[in-house]
């Protein structure tokens, strides 16, 4: 079985954040925040500074899996950012050792000026 150290030297985590980001369109479909309001479609920014906060291996009986959790940031460069936080949120991909997709966690700051979300009625 190979540590933790093998495993996360081989990995980037820069561009996996950026392959799922692309892959979805920056979209986030069928999203709850923490009041129970559902959003069709959340609309992520354009450009997106991810930085990698924490990684870990999560145990599922005798199969491993990576978890990644990224700090989402506007790179937008707008009064917003310069008056306050262009934080708009985390992502938390995990994967199988093999790196291949298993799962997303999202939680978006949707009052966040970057983000175009409306809730469904």
């Amino acid at each position: 079985m190979q540590d933790l150290s093998e495993i996360f030297s081989h990995l980037d985590a820069h561009s996996l954040v950026f392959e799922h980001l692309e892959l979805s369109g920056y979209k986030i479909e069928g999203y709850w925040d923490e009041s129970d309001q559902f959003y069709e479609t959340i609309t992520l920014p354009r450009p997106l500074s991810p930085e990698l906060v924490t990684r870990a291996i999560a145990l599922h009986g005798d199969k491993r899996r990576i978890q990644l959790k990224f700090v989402l940031n506007s790179a937008e460069i707008s009064p917003a950012t310069i008056c306050g936080n262009p934080r708009i949120g985390e992502l938390m991909l995990i994967y199988d050792e093999n790196l291949e997709f298993i799962d997303e966690n999202w939680q978006i700051d949707i009052h966040s000026p970057f983000i175009n979300a409306n809730p469904s009625l």
